[in-house]
């Protein structure tokens, strides 16, 4: 019997699904709950608000249950989300998310202090006449942080997480008060506002940017992973809870907020709930203890993701990591990297402004966020053996978590919002050259590709092609001998079709010829990126080149698509069994009815790549239409940009007037995209000498495309390849489909 170690494995200090409840919760029901709420409903009106809430939910349910589905598939470490985001789309963008993260969370320390502050606000005036100055809440503030961090520097996360108990009853008592209260008659509207009555409210989408981060503690307790005895469990039960819990909580508020106050009370007055409550001063009180445990879940949460970012050797520098990285005691504390969070946070707090650091800790939680929902969903898609957690949340939830957080960044401020992807596309490209440049998403979407290449190939399959495309393959031991068939096959297939270049191995299967092969194709990968082709390699091992042929001629289109047409190769100069092969290899690509390319190339490479002959004779009836669209096929590729066709038509004199009214025709409907001036009409008597014909206008053409048929190739024999021997690159073209050109 085997035992399940990632889910039996005590982790850290051990704790269960409490404190991920707890620091879930107290962080969704703090700062901005007390403080802006009121000024949303009465910003927004009731229903506003309750879109407010709709549309946050749109983004945190859809991530809550991301982080549980990705949770559940492994064990999960220390670093919360930055672990799951790093192990699901690799280190070099989960570095860049996690910097990100960690940022957020930091300053969502100062945020939370700031607010904390707010709470001593009904003591301004007794402050003022005791200290003889205004009252700044920097003043509360402030020493407030460093007595926090100070605190969790001396007693760790323990002591932190038993002071979430205190303050979260706290906070539960503070919200039954306000529930059970009453405002002033003279407060309370005649109506529920389902609409605010404020002439110059401030726009809804700033609202929300403002509001926001009320909904974004449920991830708080992710960030315990390394502390949690059994993660995947407790993860998902304390933030699945915390969350629908908060969602709750906050539709209650609004209505309670609606009934008993008007728009411009709870516009103006930021403590209004202390105005409603059956005993006032518990709302301060609820707001102290609220943004407490805000902050000391935030102080708890930041330092392990900045710890384990340094664990990662993420920072671009060896020696911060090493700093960032250590830890004290037998939990792995992460002292350093509490002590660079608590200085981050202090800086922000001279900031005093709870609207500006709610907007830019909006922004990077919803970065965050993004990338939670896109990782479930990618894994959904790619469909990965490996992934099997034991809790699923639905692709099409992550979908909309992944699009209802870029699109709300972008509507809540666009300048921070282009600011924040800027900043993790910078941390991105750093990151990433710091690794030697180890490109991660090339390795996100390879399953994705892997699933979405699986339906398309059965699709196509399924659907005949309403145009011809070229599908080809290739066969040849001469690879790394020549350029010029791989080039070709590049030209043709760019674009326009597909392309499979396989290299021939001699021998019989076996472990040294399969190791072998292995090889090649490493090499013949390679060789393609350096070229940046966009052709599918691979290798043939047979005994012979006839049964490899055989073999590759019943292969399937890798693409999905059959394969149509075949390319053969013979160098100037090879001898004459390479000619004899490539003869028998024509007459057996007949079989499965494959249209046939022989490709005789010599010193030249293509020459300047300016010029492309096409001679079409009276035995090219079924060729010339294949041989036309080659020829277009090859000037959509960037090597023969600015190229012209030349088309040289020969038949007896007797059909050459039908044919040209033919060619004429062509040229004005716009079928043949050639200028009438390159379009070269020749009438030939009986016993002319066409090849001496032929070299005569075509010898400095960079290529030449010309017909054959099996019957001329079995007349002629092999030597039909040699023939026009004074040509540079000739393409001989023989055409089993009949091929229109619309």
């Amino acid at each position: 019997m085997t035992v399940d170690k990632s889910s039996t494995t005590t982790g850290g200090l051990g704790f269960g699904t409490g404190p991920v409840f707890l620091a879930s919760i107290s962080t969704i029901l703090g700062a901005v709950m007390f403080l802006r709420f009121g000024y949303a409903v009465g910003s927004v009106g009731v229903l506003g608000a309750l879109l407010i809430i709709v549309l946050g939910h749109a983004v945190t349910i859809p991530t809550a249950l991301a982080i549980a589905e990705i949770a559940t598939n492994r064990r999960v470490e220390g670093g919360g989300e930055y672990f799951i985001i790093s192990r699901s789309f690799g280190s070099t963008i989960g570095g860049a998310i996690g910097i990100s993260l960690y940022l957020s969370q930091a300053i969502s320390v100062a945020f939370y202090m700031i607010a904390f502050a707010e709470a001593f606000r009904p003591l301004a005036p007794w402050l003022e006449a005791t200290i003889g100055i205004p009252f700044d809440a920097r003043i509360i503030s402030l020493p407030a942080t460093i007595g926090l961090v100070t605190l969790v520097l001396r007693r760790g996360a323990d002591l932190g997480v038993r002071a979430l108990w205190v303050v979260a009853s706290i906070l539960a008592v503070s919200l039954v008060f306000f529930f059970l209260g009453e405002s002033p008659v003279e407060m309370r509207p005649d109506t529920l506002p389902f609409v605010s009555s404020l002439a110059n409210a401030d726009p809804f989408m700033l609202v929300f940017a403002i509001v926001f981060p009320a909904f974004t503690g449920m991830t708080a307790g992710v960030g315990l992973s390394g502390d949690l005895a059994n993660p995947r469990k407790s993860i998902p039960r304390g933030i699945m809870s915390a969350t629908l819990a908060g969602m709750f909580v906050y539709v209650l508020v609004v209505f309670k907020l609606g009934a008993s106050a008007s728009s411009a009370d709870l516009v103006g007055d930021q403590l209004i709930m202390s105005r409603i409550a059956l005993w006032g001063p518990i709302i301060p009180i609820g707001l102290a203890a609220a943004t407490l445990s805000s902050a000391i879940g935030s102080i708890l949460v930041a330092p392990r993701t900045l710890q384990a970012l340094g664990g990662d050797a993420v920072v671009p520098a060896p020696k911060a990591n090493r700093f960032l990285s250590a830890g004290i005691g037998a939990a792995n504390e992460p002292r350093n990297a509490t002590i660079v969070t608590s200085v981050i946070a202090i800086v922000f707090v001279f900031l005093g402004s709870v609207d500006l650091v709610a907007r830019i800790v909006s922004m990077f939680f919803m970065v965050t966020y993004g990338a939670l929902c896109a990782i479930s969903f990618l894994e959904h898609f790619a469909a990965r053996p490996s992934y099997r957690p034991s809790f699923r949340s639905k692709w099409y939830l992550s979908l909309i978590g992944a699009v209802m957080s870029l699109v709300l960044m972008l509507q809540m401020d666009l300048f921070f919002a282009v600011m924040s992807l800027l900043f993790m596309g910078l941390l991105y490209i750093v990151i990433r050259h710091s690794r030697g440049g180890v490109d991660d998403l090339s390795a996100i979407f390879h399953g994705v590709m892997t699933q979405a290449t699986r339906h398309l190939q059965i699709r196509l399959q399924k659907t005949p092609a309403s145009d011809w495309r070229p599908s080809v393959i290739a066969l040849t031991p001469r690879t790394f001998d020549r350029s010029s068939p791989v080039q070709m096959l590049e030209w043709l297939c760019h674009r326009y079709g597909f392309g499979t270049y396989l290299h021939y191995i001699p021998g019989i299967l076996e472990e040294s010829t399969f190791e072998k092969s292995r090889e090649v194709q490493d090499r013949l990968i390679r060789s393609m990126e350096e070229r940046k082709g966009a052709l599918y390699v691979d290798t043939m091992i047979s005994p012979s080149m006839t049964t490899a042929l055989a073999q590759c001629l019943q292969m399937p289109g890798v693409s999905g698509m059959d394969n149509n047409t075949i390319l053969f190769e013979v160098g100037a100069h090879d001898g004459p069994e390479v000619l004899v092969d490539v003869a028998a290899g024509v007459k057996m690509a007949g079989v499965p009815h494959l249209n046939r390319l022989v490709l005789r190339h010599g010193e030249n490479f293509f020459g300047s790549r300016k010029t492309i002959h096409v001679w079409l004779t009276w035995h090219d009836a079924r060729n010339a239409n294949l041989m036309i669209l080659l020829s277009y096929i090859l000037l959509g590729h960037k090597d023969w940009r600015g190229a012209e066709i030349s088309l040289f038509v020969t038949h007896p004199r007797k059909q050459i007037s039908d044919r040209s009214d033919e060619i004429h025709t062509m040229i004005t409907e716009g079928r043949l995209l050639i200028s009438e001036k390159n379009v070269n009409v020749i009438a030939t008597e009986e016993g002319i000498d066409f090849q001496r014909l032929v070299e005569a206008r075509s010898d400095a053409a960079d290529l030449v495309i010309m017909g054959f048929t099996p019957e001329r190739l079995e007349k002629k024999g092999p030597d039909l390849f040699l023939r026009f021997p004074s040509l540079r690159d000739v393409l001989f073209v023989s055409a089993e489909e009949r091929i229109f050109i619309d």
